[in-house]
């Protein structure tokens, strides 16, 4: 699910603050919930590089109340139906031992726990990802900038022990995923490395939906490397021929 003008670091703990008097009000000051936020909710939380997300995914531990405390905030605040929702978990990345390697956000309303991915997890649900025309990749060379920023440098080994931590081994991860991290761990310049990275993924964005828009459906995750590649060659020869 999304926002339409996407979330903020800024209105997600406004939204986060509602949702825990919300449920406060409803379950009780005795009884708190946590929230495990991923994704990109995981990346406003703990970095600057992203300044929206269009997703809100999570992993919920609460009772029945939860659910109705957010239906009642959505309501509230004009926001679309689940707008905190778990849906990533039928999705690739998603691992049951998620929570283990979280670490603690803030609490709200003391009954509300908030808690984010670590940031060697969060790339390597990146990695597991690894959607070209998304912002998975891009998210990961942010990851890395910003911890080199902070004097907190991720190298392979962390990030090859969270991978097989919560998904037992790479074998499921894209190569083009792994090159890209490589690419990111030999970088002298991974802020220029993102921007580069951006651009790849907008011009890949831009081509899946226009496969979407005159082709009708075709776009699978059996065929949409293919397609991005084809339109990325195609650019890259444009810019040549100039």
């Amino acid at each position: 699910m999304s926002v339409e003008k996407g979330f903020t670091k800024e209105n997600l703990d406004y939204y986060l603050k509602e949702l825990a008097k919300e449920f406060r009000k409803r379950n009780g000051k005795n009884t708190p919930a946590e929230i495990v936020l991923v994704g990109g909710a995981a990346i406003l939380a703990n970095y600057g590089f992203r300044e929206m997300t269009y997703d809100i995914d999570a992993v919920i531990t609460a009772s029945s109340a939860m659910k109705e405390a957010v239906n009642a905030v959505g309501d509230r605040l004009s926001l679309p139906n689940g707008w905190l929702n778990a849906d990533f978990k039928n999705t690739s990345s998603y691992s049951p031992k998620l929570s283990q390697y979280s670490k603690y956000y803030r609490t709200y309303s003391n009954v509300l726990n908030i808690r984010t991915i670590s940031a060697e997890y969060l790339v390597a649900m990146k990695l597991m990802s690894g959607r070209r025309y998304k912002k998975d990749l891009s998210d990961i060379i942010g990851i890395l900038s910003e911890q080199e920023g902070r004097g907190k440098s991720l190298n392979y080994q962390q990030i090859d022990c969270a991978v097989k931590n919560l998904y037992g081994g790479w074998d499921n991860i894209s190569e083009y995923a792994i090159q890209v991290l490589k690419a990111a761990l030999d970088s002298e310049n991974l802020k220029e490395l993102f921007m580069e990275q951006e651009y790849d993924e907008a011009l890949s964005k831009q081509a899946v939906l226009q496969v979407e828009k005159y082709e009708g459906g075709k776009v699978k995750e059996s065929n949409v490397d293919e397609i991005i590649q084809r339109a990325l060659s195609k650019k890259n020869n444009g810019k040549d021929a100039r």
